[in-house]
């Protein structure tokens, strides 16, 4: 669907429309994608917190005394990431409140979605580092290790790479615009610069 908005120059052809059928302009499909990313963040961030918490009250437990330097800087790598982690899941909702009222909630949902793909690939390390340092603990390095490898295939399996063939069979865009740089594919990987340029005008963000 092709939406057309008449100026004062006569009508004129509106970017920001969609070949799904739903017709949205740039912000308002910049709204629902904002929408959309926070909701993905509550189920990632929730998650996060608790194994940043198992991490965090791991070193107060009598039996940390007894590990190795190994075990000891696998801990500490595994925690700092899992707060690295935290805070790229937090950052798309800090950027929004900075962002807010400021006309760029396209740009702002891009950037978002970068940290969110980031704090992805973080939590894939953090849940890595986890599993080696439990099973190194309780049954050894060996194993520890051959099981932490696999978990990180499989994460990076799932996160990464199960998508990719959903993204080759994106539906093209029957109205292709001349100035979109993705050739009019109808994904919600985010406004073209037609969009954006559009959607510079005063918006809850």
């Amino acid at each position: 669907m092709t939406e057309w908005r008449t100026g004062g120059n006569g009508t004129q052809q509106f970017p920001g429309s969609r070949a799904d059928g739903r017709g949205e302009g740039p912000l308002q499909r910049a709204d629902r994608n904002m929408i959309e990313l926070l909701q993905e963040l509550r189920v990632a961030q929730t998650g996060v917190q608790i194994l940043f918490a198992f991490l965090l009250t791991l070193s107060f437990t009598e039996r940390f005394g007894s590990v190795n330097e190994t075990q000891r800087w696998t801990y500490v790598v595994t925690l700092l990431l899992s707060v690295v982690t935290a805070g790229l899941f937090v950052a798309p909702a800090a950027v929004h409140r900075v962002t807010f009222r400021r006309g760029v909630k396209p740009e702002t949902v891009q950037l978002g979605h970068r940290l969110f793909t980031l704090g992805l690939g973080a939590l894939a390390l953090t849940l890595t580092g986890s599993v080696l340092l439990v099973l190194d603990v309780a049954v050894g390095l060996s194993f520890a290790i051959s099981s932490a490898a696999a978990v990180m295939v499989v994460l990076c399996l799932l996160w990464f790479v199960l998508p990719i063939p959903l993204l080759r069979r994106t539906r093209p865009n029957p109205v292709p615009h001349p100035n979109d740089c993705d050739g009019g594919a109808g994904d919600d990987d985010g406004p073209s610069p037609d969009d954006r340029a559009t959607a510079r005008e005063p918006s809850s963000a």
